[in-house]
Order: structure tokens, then sequence, then C-alpha cells
């Protein structure tokens, strides 16, 4: 992820229209410096309506945001903020009764596209994996519209850390594997907790020793769905079963 650094701070760019107005109304991030290009984008307009007062601005040439954020996906629109802040406490079941783990997902648009699909379905909290794992990075928070802004997020080490974690506060662990139950059939059961694995190596064998296993069901056997497709697909079954969504 790409960084600058103000006053011995380390801060994180974020880039596109959706990313920054959610930024701006979760009101957790910081926003410092405002770079676009002269003429404004005309998606600027959504964006300038919202900003804080007393916000640095700089205009530039297109090509130096791209040069800066690496992608030529930023719509003419980059700002540097703080960086993500992840929560200090873990979860508790009484009050967040449907969270996500998220066990090495490795690329940032299935991150981000996994994030947007937790925040629409009534996901409480998420929790992310450190190791061997994709950051929130502004790719990331691109591929998520902007609504990783919104949602609780903490962080582990390892996945063994968050089995401990979950089994100690109580949580049901519903992992998506390839031989388990029908996910349609299932009756979930909350406070639970829904693992999405890795794209290459799926769920880490500790969760799926401690976690019931469940499988949408698919065409052929050689085949998967996407790690973000699939999170999607089971996050809905649970949000509307369990009417975390209406």
């Amino acid at each position: 992820m790409a960084k600058a650094r103000k006053t011995e701070k380390q801060l994180d760019f974020l880039y596109g229209v959706h990313p920054l107005i959610e930024m701006i109304k979760a009101k957790r991030r910081r926003l410092h410096t405002l770079y676009t290009t002269k003429p404004e984008p005309r998606a600027f307009a959504q964006v300038k309506k919202l900003l804080p007062p007393r916000v640095q601005m700089q205009y530039v040439e297109r090509a130096v945001l791209t040069k800066m954020v690496g992608t030529s996906d930023h719509q003419g629109i980059v700002a540097c903020v703080d960086p993500v802040s992840y929560r200090q406490k873990f979860f508790d079941p009484k009050k967040e009764r449907f969270i996500l783990f998220l066990d090495q997902i490795q690329d940032p648009r299935n991150l981000g596209a996994i994030l947007r699909s937790a925040y629409c379905t009534g996901v409480q909290g998420v929790i992310v994996c450190e190791q061997k794992s994709a950051s929130l990075s502004a790719t990331a928070s691109k591929s998520a519209a902007g609504l990783s802004e919104h949602l609780e997020l903490f962080r582990v080490k390892n996945s063994a850390q968050a089995v401990r974690l979950l089994n100690d506060a109580g949580y049901t662990m519903y992992a998506a594997v390839f031989n388990g139950q029908d996910a349609a059939t299932v009756a979930y059961k909350d406070p639970l907790c829904l693992v999405i694995g890795s794209e290459g190596h799926g769920v880490s064998r500790v969760i799926a020793d401690h976690a019931q296993r469940v499988t949408i069901a698919q065409r052929t056997a050689d085949i998967s769905y996407n790690a973000s497709v699939a999170a999607g697909i089971l996050l809905f079954l649970i949000g509307t079963s369990k009417k975390f969504v209406k």
C-alpha cells in the first residue's frame, strides 16, 4: 500500500469517489490532503460538498495521481488520510452476534469485495488476519466501494489466535469448505462467525477442526466459486435467515 509521511506520522492513500465519500461519512479517519486535477473531475462535486473545513487541497496532473497510487483507477481523486483503525477489544457475542473471519485472504480486490458484502448483509464485526493476508489497502477500499469504512475491524496475528478468541467468547464457527453440509439447509445458530479461507488453500486446518463445515452447491465438484462470490452467497444466506437484513 502506498504511504506518505507527514510530521513523522505514517498516512495512507485513498482513491476514488466512493471510498472518499464513505470515509468522510464514517468520521473515523482524518483527511489530511486532497489531490485532484484542474479542471476538477465531474464526480468531484459529490465529494466537495462533504469535505470538512480547512482540508488542504492540491491540484496536480492526472499522471501524478496515477504515479502516487500505482493505478489509473483513481477517478481523478486521491486523498492522504489516517491509517485504518482497528478495535482493541474483541467482539462481544451479546452485542456482535454475526461476525466474519477472513482467514488469509490474499487478493486485495477479493478482500474489498467481501467487506462490501459484509456491510450489506448486516455483519457486525470482521476479524482479519495479519499472516499471509492482504492489507486493507486503497485497492481493497476501492473494491469495497468505501463500505469497509463503516465496519468494526479486529486484527489477529494468525488463525490459531482467532480460534482461541472465538471459542472463549462462545461463537459458533461456520467454515466454507468443499465437503460440508449444504449451506442452504443449515440451521445457523448465533452468536456465529462465518470463516472464509484463502483463495488457494481454503480455511486453515485449525479453523476446520473447530468449525461446522458448510458448502455451497455448485454444478460439478471440479470447479469452485471465487472467494468473494462464495462469501457473498453465504453472508446473504446467513444474514437473511437470521434477520440481520430483511
